[in-house]
């Protein structure tokens, strides 16, 4: 068991050191002129009506200029959803001894 949790605590530092090496070649916020900011919004402001026919810039966005990325946070948002689910449902159960017990107090 504590093999485990040094195995975890390795993989969650190492995570969390590429996650804060790599963080330094993200854009500035707010940088006007960053690449995103510059090409592509433009891009998406101008011509999103007429590339995809969908009179809605937001879905335009999330449903065709970036379909695939959308079609995969899908099956994520599913499984964390069922996940909860699952979890609360089996908080509310009571426990073996439990009954034991109820059914001893009774009799």
């Amino acid at each position: 068991m504590k093999l485990m949790r040094i195995v975890a605590l390795s993989f969650v530092l190492f995570m969390a050191a590429i996650m804060f090496t790599s963080s330094g070649s993200l854009p500035q916020i707010y940088d006007p002129y960053s690449a995103p900011a510059v090409h592509i919004t433009d891009h998406y402001i101008e011509k999103a009506v007429e590339e995809t026919g969908t009179a809605n810039m937001v879905t335009a966005v999330l449903a065709d200029y970036r379909g695939y990325d959308t079609l995969g946070e899908k099956p994520v948002i599913f499984t964390a959803g069922l996940a909860a689910v699952l979890l609360l449902r089996a908080s509310r159960k009571p426990a073996v001894g439990s009954v034991k017990l109820a059914r001893q107090k009774r009799g």
